[in-house]
């Protein structure tokens, strides 16, 4: 009678306990994805899951240039690339907001057109700006990467980080 009992209050509990979390799916600013209300896309560029990226020769010494998009849909445009920091691929946030006139690379803001703005340099301005940043290619798997970090402002005012962008470089 005794385990009749045990277990009829161990079913009980457990059937307390499953309906007793009103806000299952509210998670905190922990453990949700932090997505932006206006997505930051980059048109022209290649993903594998991950960041995404272009691809440039050394030799050919074309220059990298990134299209900053948002839906035309969001009733916002991008006034300017406020701040841009570049380097190895272990940049972060962190280093975008640490960033000084000095560090960015990024002299003056770029103006945005409508939902666009492009952002283009050089490796060669990318390799004065960050001499310390391999962009040698090494043996296998025959490229290297660099990377940047953008600061998008929009016609609101409205600051926007979207995800780093690569360049990988080939011989």
């Amino acid at each position: 009678m005794r385990h009749l009992v045990n277990k009829g209050l161990l079913i009980a509990l457990l059937v307390v306990v499953n309906f007793a979390c009103k806000e299952d799916y509210n998670y905190s600013e922990l453990v949700r994805d932090n997505r932006p209300a206006i997505p930051v896309t980059f048109p022209g560029t290649t993903t594998y899951g991950f960041n995404p990226f272009i691809s440039t020769s050394l030799a050919a010494g074309a220059p990298i240039q990134f299209t900053l998009s948002i839906p035309s849909t969001s009733g916002r445009t991008i006034k300017e690339i406020t701040k841009i920091v570049g380097g190895a691929t272990g940049i972060t946030v962190a280093t975008l907001n640490a960033a000084t006139t000095a560090t960015a690379f990024n002299t003056a803001p770029i103006a945005g057109s409508g939902t666009t703005a492009v952002f283009t340099t050089t490796l060669a301005a990318f390799k004065t700006k960050y001499p310390a940043v391999a962009t040698t290619p090494v043996a296998l798997p025959n490229y290297t990467e660099i990377q940047f970090l953008f600061l998008v402002t929009l016609d609101d005012g409205t600051q926007i980080i979207p995800e780093p962008v690569r360049v990988r470089i080939v011989a």
